[in-house]
């Protein structure tokens, strides 16, 4: 995800027990909702990222948590999900060497209990870093590394065996595909992204082990950024399972059903596997037949895409009913980009998904 709401800046975490591993098998196994099709049509999952209950843009819709959690949870909608928030650096580190697991630990725990594949997410990124790390300007390269090591080490650790994948890297590229200028980028060039990776494995062997950001939907030059990361990698020995496609799509302007599966080929075709890891498809509101009409072959476009290519193991929306969707808060004037409107009318976009996980298309 690009950026969080205000309010999400400013949580505190408490403690709280870590969870049970996670199965993926979900609860309700006769309602043919969305991840009864996506497994029919050889995906793992279709899954939806959640926040904690009370927080981001949750806060005025108190009223509506029972009909939200009841889809989120019971409904058979949905088998895997990921914490948007909880499990990042500022939660889980907000002070060097104080660690706080209570905000990943709530999403994580009713996963738990409602049997879905968990996405952990995400170890190392830029943004939403706790304040300490940026606020040194003078970090040596052995301090920096050991902070790494350390926040790697004990976060995974935290919830070692319990995640079908983590994203260990997010969002560490330009749109030129050249790396992000970050605190980490800075004092350690590429070394911080091997870095990363070679503690993750060691930590939890078992979990997917993910690189992931968006705009990489389509060929591009970022598309190519992130295949460097990868064969950067593979050259050096050190273990990456996946890369994960945000897919923050926009109606108006979507990619086609055949850039897509070019996207997801080229990756998949450096032996490792793809996931839609954040879609959502904003459109300008109020929303009109016109660009709902967009939106809906914009999610067929590319939950058809994932669903062609063998590579493409999962589905996962960046939550799914709108009042809670981050877009509105960063990109003004635009919003609508789930698959609930806010009065539980499902969007014509559910039914693109439905009809793109039902293709009897061969998956190659």
């Amino acid at each position: 995800m690009h950026l969080p709401s205000v309010a999400s800046l400013l949580l505190s975490a408490l403690p709280l027990t870590s969870a049970t591993p996670i199965n993926g098998h979900g609860n309700d196994k006769s309602n043919k909702g969305l991840d009864y099709y996506a497994k029919k049509a050889g995906l793992k999952y279709f899954g939806a990222a959640t926040d904690s209950p009370g927080f981001r843009e949750r806060a005025p819709y108190a009223s509506q948590y029972p009909k939200y959690d009841q889809i989120m949870w019971k409904s058979g909608e949905f088998g895997q999900t990921t914490p948007t928030n909880g499990q990042k650096w500022l939660f889980t580190e907000p002070e060097r060497g104080v660690f706080n697991y209570t905000e990943g630990n709530i999403v994580t725990s009713k996963a738990r209990k409602a049997g879905m594949y968990l996405r952990c997410h995400a170890l190392v990124w830029h943004s939403q870093l706790a304040p300490w790390v940026e606020a040194k300007q003078d970090w040596t390269k052995d301090e920096l590394r050991q902070v790494i090591v350390s926040h790697v080490t004990n976060v995974a650790g935290a919830w070692k065996g319990q995640c079908y994948a983590w994203d260990v890297l997010n969002e560490a590229l330009n749109e030129d595909g050249t790396y992000r200028e970050s605190v980490f980028y800075k004092v350690l060039g590429e070394e911080y992204i091997t870095l990363a990776f070679k503690t993750a494995a060691k930590v939890d062997p078992k979990a997917k082990l993910y690189y992931n950001d968006y705009n990489l939907e389509s060929p591009s030059p970022k598309t190519e950024g992130a295949q460097r990361i990868v064969r950067l990698l593979q050259k050096n020995k050190i273990r990456i399972d996946g890369v994960g496609l945000q897919a923050h799509l926009v109606a108006e302007s979507r990619p086609t059903l055949d850039q897509h599966i070019d996207a997801i080929r080229g990756f998949a075709n450096l032996g490792v596997e793809v996931a839609l890891t954040e879609l959502d498809i904003r459109l300008h509101t109020p929303a009109n037949a016109t660009n709902l009409a967009q939106q809906k072959e914009g999610y067929k476009n590319v939950v058809g895409a994932c669903v062609q290519v063998k590579g493409c193991i999962g589905v996962t929306i960046w939550d799914f009913y709108d009042p809670f969707s981050w877009v509105p808060a960063v990109f003004p004037g635009e919003g609508a980009p789930l698959l609930w409107f806010e009065d539980w009318s499902k969007h014509p976009a559910y039914d693109g998904v439905v009809e793109a996980l039902r293709n009897k298309t061969n998956r190659c």
